[in-house]
């Protein structure tokens, strides 16, 4: 089992001198603050599930900025103190009704001080399992983030999914395509059958026929015994092949008429054999040049590119970044059995700004060496190697960051008319003819629930 997590409160306030010594006899540990913007690093720092600030007169000018700060740490539960004269005040009083856990009004009783915070405690370690659970069970394991570009890809995945025809996924390495992948499985009608994956780069060139459709006893040397081949496997399920772009021409005939008949023969075999399985393909290279190439087979290109899913840069999911680091944090500490740690602000900065050209596996990589290489508890840019005194490649021009932010509103824009473009086009205030020249240039491509009158 687990070790429980630490009490910690997180308190901002000098009225209540006595508060640490009499939460210590208790198992609590106090980390107090002089003001509440800094109950953010606080938090950050130690760790805390519960948050206690207190509030005069003269913070009802900071309510806005509090509140906000609230909202931004959903994993903490947030208690009030706050004199009884002051909850008079519609704004104060609305603040804390909306946004907080509890409130106290001096003086303070030990006994349900002692109560509310472990009652709040209680419902912080709650809400994170749930939150945990609930990620996985929305159907969506494994994808962090809320981003724009991270809400739309789900919202294709959602649809994508219970279409049953082939998907092609693109997307540099490193941003997850199999992950993708899964969840389209995971949200399939063949969510019972198998989920076989195979990486098509990884596969020595004579033995791509015998891993992808099997063979019989003696069909070469070496065969001692049949073996069902991958494709088979998935049959009732869904067939990943990642790095269809590295599959040699050879195999690409085979799986073309896989694709158009349904039937595999196995190697040694003439007897054809019917597989029902989905294809779901990706690849990092541009499918289209290596059409022209002649690297690549049009005829499957056409069969595989029938539902295509984008996967986002990771330097496209701006706050995602923090995110993912910090789940990657929690993650190798229970994996590993490794002492919780946690970012400087310079570390969160260094994060962001990098330009991540191997997306969230390297982001993965940084962490996983950062924790080993941290002595203490904190996380520096240095334990990232990503010093701050480095030349910074991820800073985008202009232009670079204004094509990003007009993306993603169209991309956000899209998702909230449920792609119809006449809608889009009118919230954006631009023409049909205008937005399909945009979506055209920023790669934005129309899915099969379009509305276009």
């Amino acid at each position: 089992m687990a070790d429980t997590p630490p009490r910690t409160l997180a308190y901002c306030g000098k009225s209540t001198q006595e508060l640490g010594t009499g939460l210590q006899e208790h198992g609590w540990t106090l980390e107090r603050v002089d003001t509440w913007s800094e109950l953010p690093a606080a938090i950050q720092r130690t760790g805390a599930r519960v948050a206690l600030i207190e509030l005069s007169a003269a913070d009802e000018t900071c309510l806005p900025a509090i509140e906000r700060m609230v909202v931004e740490h959903p994993a903490q539960e947030w208690l009030a103190l706050a004199p009884a004269e002051l909850l008079t005040r519609e704004a104060i009083a609305e603040l804390i009704y909306s946004a907080f856990f509890d409130y106290f009004s001096p003086p303070l009783k030990p006994e349900r001080l002692l109560l509310t915070l472990g009652h709040a405690w209680g419902m912080a370690q709650l809400g994170i399992r749930l939150c945990t659970r609930r990620e996985h069970s929305s159907g969506f394991p494994g994808l962090i983030g809320d981003s724009p570009p991270m809400h739309f890809l789900k919202g294709q995945i959602k649809r994508l999914a219970p279409v049953d025809m082939p998907v092609l996924i693109t997307g540099a390495s490193g941003t997850g395509k199999e992950l993708a992948a899964s969840n389209i499985h995971h949200l399939s009608t063949r969510r019972d059958g198998s989920f076989i994956a195979i990486n098509c780069g990884a596969l020595p060139e004579k033995l791509v026929q015998s891993e992808l459709f099997g063979h019989e006893k003696g069909a070469f040397t070496g065969a001692a015994s049949r073996k069902i081949g991958r494709i088979e496997a998935a049959n009732g399920g869904t067939l990943f092949l990642d790095e269809i772009g590295d599959l040699p021409l050879e195999a690409q005939v085979n799986l073309l008429r896989f694709l158009q008949e349904g039937t595999i023969e196995r190697v040694g075999s003439h007897q054809p054999i019917k597989v029902d399985a989905r294809v779901v393909a990706a690849t990092h290279v541009d499918l289209e040049q290596a059409v022209a190439q002649g690297r690549f087979r049009e005829d499957l290109f056409f069969r595989l590119n029938v539902l295509r899913l984008r996967m986002p840069w990771l330097r496209e999911r701006g706050r995602d970044i923090d995110k993912l680091a910090r789940h990657f944090i929690e993650r190798f500490s229970l994996e590993h059995g490794l002492k919780p740690k946690s970012l400087s602000q310079a570390s969160v900065r260094a994060l962001l700004n990098h330009s991540w050209p191997g997306n969230v596996r390297e982001l993965m990589n940084r962490i996983r060496r950062a924790m080993v290489m941290a002595e203490g508890r904190v996380i520096t840019p240095a334990h990232l190697e990503l010093e701050q005194d480095r030349p910074v490649r991820s800073m985008l021009t202009l232009a670079e960051a204004r094509d990003l932010a007009e993306r993603e509103t169209i991309l956000a824009t899209l998702d909230g008319t449920e792609y119809n473009i006449s809608a889009t086009a009118r919230m954006l205030d631009v023409s049909r003819v205008t937005l399909y020249r945009l979506m055209k240039k920023h790669g934005i491509e129309l899915n099969e629930t379009a509305i276009t009158g």
